[in-house]
């Protein structure tokens, strides 16, 4: 049958219009960074794309193309490249003392402590700032073994919780782990996803049983003690893989049963993201003895946060413990004017409704495309997931890298995560329109399409 011929895409009409760049050629910076910046560095598509402007949902190359966003930066971006008002603040703040550290008392550390605490359940209302995710876990690791005086920490498979010595323990893909020695003490439990888990059972089952592991894990692993557990609500890296409901509810239980505290790592899932509640944990009723978040709390500038309970926050004061920017009068402005955006331009309502929007009509393409074997998440952090065979599940990572391109070429980028890197990771800026969801439809469908179907994955 002849394929219909379809209109020429166009992108949504944006009102505004790049600054020349007048800087060096894609070229030159190709060359300076294969020249002078570590190796371990890599980009994403197989002719590195130069981003030099970005402005809410769109980013723009040196030719002054413009592109939809829908990664942010790696789900950084909260609020819009460049937002108007975090750009404002962070320009008067840099111009009004750029650095003094927590020596010195500054308005701004105080003023976006006391609005995460009216964000959090009653209780939680201490905040360290620090500077990324990783420290961020770090740290949160530190205060409860400190608290409770154990050491062992259990995580999930499948997760990922940073990249330093400490938190690269606590991940769990063997894609980021180096062959030397891991932090002592720590343990994965099975992940709940029932995609990923060779349990057998209902979602809600399969969640009961994965979190019976976690107790079997304290009493073989451990001396019968922890100090914490730590999860994300929806896992970022590991493809926006997440349990049923009554997961967090049980594990939790099982963690307090054993001495230990319960960690929410919030680097992905909070300041809206999910669409319904302004954080991850609040999607599966259950409070956290510590929160840790990064990325969207910045909107791009470096921060990070670990809230917690005031008696577990004073496990800290045994030993001086300092972070130089941590707290750093620029950051703590960002955050703040990030904390503002969100509620003044409705962008939690705004995810929820464009996410809902988006996850309907990825569905559709899933029953379009045999390509695709699954679509999940929530709000605007989406998942879809690519496999050669259905019938098989055989991870479809070269495609997806050609469906990446595809989208590209097509002036839409998307990530891609999962142990396979089979998942197209759908996690825009959270002020994306009822349009570019559209757009992106569009392409996306388009792209699919361009990768085409393979003989043994007829749909089920």
């Amino acid at each position: 049958m002849t394929e219909v011929m379809r209109p020429p895409l166009a992108m949504p009409p944006f009102d505004y219009s790049p600054r020349p760049y007048e800087g060096p050629s894609r070229e030159e910076v190709l060359a300076l960074r294969r020249q002078y910046v570590h190796p371990a560095l890599f980009t994403l598509y197989r002719e590195p794309l130069m981003i030099v402007e970005g402005k809410m949902q769109y980013l723009f190359d040196e030719t002054g193309r413009r592109y939809l966003d829908l990664f942010a930066g790696i789900v950084t971006v909260s609020c819009g490249h460049c937002h108007p008002k975090v750009l404002r603040r962070v320009q008067e703040q840099t111009a009004t003392l750029q650095h003094a550290t927590t020596i010195y008392l500054h308005p701004n550390l105080a003023l976006l402590a006391q609005r995460l605490a009216s964000k959090m359940p009653a209780g939680l209302d201490v905040t360290y700032f620090v500077n990324s995710g990783s420290e961020a876990n770090d740290l949160a690791i530190t205060m409860a073994r400190l608290f409770t005086g154990n050491s062992d920490v259990i995580a999930v498979r499948n997760a990922y919780h940073g990249g330093s010595p400490s938190s690269l323990g606590l991940t769990s893909h063997h894609t980021w782990k180096f062959p030397l020695p891991g932090q002592a003490g720590v343990h994965h439990a099975l992940c709940p996803d029932p995609a990923l888990s060779r349990l057998s059972g209902t979602p809600e089952e399969i969640a009961s049983k994965s979190a019976a592991d976690i107790r079997d894990l304290i009493r073989y692993s451990t001396p019968g003690k922890v100090a914490a557990f730590i999860a994300e609500p929806i896992q970022g890296v590991g493809g926006v893989t997440r349990g049923a409901g009554n997961y967090f509810s049980e594990a939790y239980a099982i963690v307090r049963e054993y001495g230990g505290l319960c960690i929410a790592d919030e680097v992905q899932t909070g300041f809206g993201r999910t669409g319904e509640h302004y954080w991850g944990f609040q999607n599966f009723g259950v409070t956290p003895d510590i929160v840790t978040m990064a990325k969207g709390i910045g909107n791009g500038v470096p921060l990070a946060a670990v809230t917690t309970r005031r008696e577990i926050a004073e496990a800290l004061t045994r030993r001086i413990h300092f972070n130089t920017f941590g707290g750093n009068p620029v950051s703590m402005a960002a955050g703040l004017a990030v904390l503002e955006v969100i509620e003044e331009d409705g962008l939690q309502e705004n995810t929820r409704k464009v996410g809902g929007r988006l996850l309907r009509g990825l569905r559709r393409l899933q029953e379009r495309h045999p390509l695709v074997a699954d679509v999940r998440g929530m709000g605007l952090m989406l998942g879809v997931e690519l496999v050669t065979d259905r019938a098989t599940h055989s991870p479809a990572s070269a495609q997806t890298l050609d469906v990446l391109e595809a989208a590209r070429e097509m002036g839409v980028l998307v990530g891609k995560g999962g142990l396979d890197g089979n998942v197209l990771r759908i996690k825009p800026p959270m002020c994306i329109t009822a349009d570019d969801a559209d757009f992106a439809l569009d392409v996306l469908d388009r792209a699919l399409a361009q990768v085409g179907p393979h003989p043994s994955s007829a749909p089920r």
